[in-house]
């Protein structure tokens, strides 16, 4: 199993939105390096579900359900298909990620446009126990 960050403006789409519908497909992305993580997804990865926008935080854990598929018209651009696992009892803001040193590396930090991008497996419990998640 495999984990990722996976970014939506609460405008467009929320955690609550997802929960309502059960599943969703995330479609959408087009830029080339987090189309390049997306194809990568696979049914059972866990993603952390990202607001972006005003309120940047982790709210929620996704599991991948089905792997990626052409996205429009051009093959370069994919989409998964999503369904919620659990919210997060505290949401987990950009300020405590920037403020936590083991979660440093994540790459969210270092190409903050990415909006699908990896976590690896120690942040992603730091990023639970934070949001007062265990494995």
């Amino acid at each position: 199993m495999a984990y990722w960050l996976m970014k939506s403006e609460p405008e467009s789409y929320t955690w609550a939105d997802l929960v309502a519908e059960g599943t969703t497909e995330w479609t959408g992305v087009r830029n080339p390096a987090a189309a390049l993580h997306l194809k990568a997804v696979a049914v059972g990865d866990r993603a952390f579900f990202y607001h972006s926008g005003k309120e940047k935080a982790v709210v929620g854990v996704m599991e991948v359900v089905r792997s990626a598929r052409q996205d429009g018209d051009q093959p370069r651009w994919v989409s998964v298909a999503v369904a919620p696992v659990a919210a997060m009892p505290t949401p987990v803001t950009l300020a405590a990620i920037k403020a936590e040193p083991r979660l440093a590396g994540l790459e969210m930090l270092r190409q903050s446009r990415l909006s699908v991008s990896p976590v690896d497996a120690e942040a992603w419990g730091v990023v639970l126990a934070l949001g007062g998640l265990t494995a």
